[in-house]
């Protein structure tokens, strides 16, 4: 049980919760949820912490086939600029370690924008707050559960 799951537990939405033998030596954490619950890379989303002007920490929802484009990630939310978040940052205001954060059930509820690409599918899946761990749930979901928004994030 993790904050994430306890989260959509709580708002009572439909969820699937998958497990995975996380290897320590995985060089992308999305890739290898990919590949080990066999399932398109498009259809994974990974949970970027950015920093926004300097001043602000948000999370980006992008798909792990794709990068985050800053420009469209500032525009998202609002900003002049976006960097991503240092580590430790990301981690004290999430409460969740690298390759684990999850947009749910974050100790600090950060603003979050997720890749329009999402709509595109009855469910996705983003980290459920651990390494090896992943929850499915509907797009519409993810957002109600993040107040996020929808917008073009992701290149190539």
């Amino acid at each position: 049980m993790t904050p994430a799951i306890n989260a959509a537990r709580q708002a009572k939405v439909p969820f699937q919760v998958h497990e995975y033998a996380h290897d320590p030596k995985a060089e992308s954490y999305g890739e290898e949820a990919a590949v080990k619950l066999d399932l398109p890379p498009a259809r994974v989303f990974k949970t970027l912490v950015v920093s926004l002007d300097g001043k602000e920490l948000a999370v980006a929802v992008v798909p792990v086939s794709g990068m985050l484009d800053m420009k469209a990630c500032a525009a998202a939310l609002g900003a002049k600029k976006c960097d991503m978040a240092e580590h430790k940052a990301a981690e004290r205001s999430t409460g969740y370690v690298l390759g684990g954060i999850s947009p749910l059930g974050q100790k600090k509820r950060l603003r979050a924008v997720i890749d329009a690409s999402a709509r595109g599918f009855d469910t996705v899946f983003v980290s459920a707050g651990r390494r090896g761990l992943e929850i499915e749930l509907a797009p519409a979901d993810l957002a109600r559960l993040t107040g996020g928004v929808f917008a073009a994030l992701s290149r190539g």
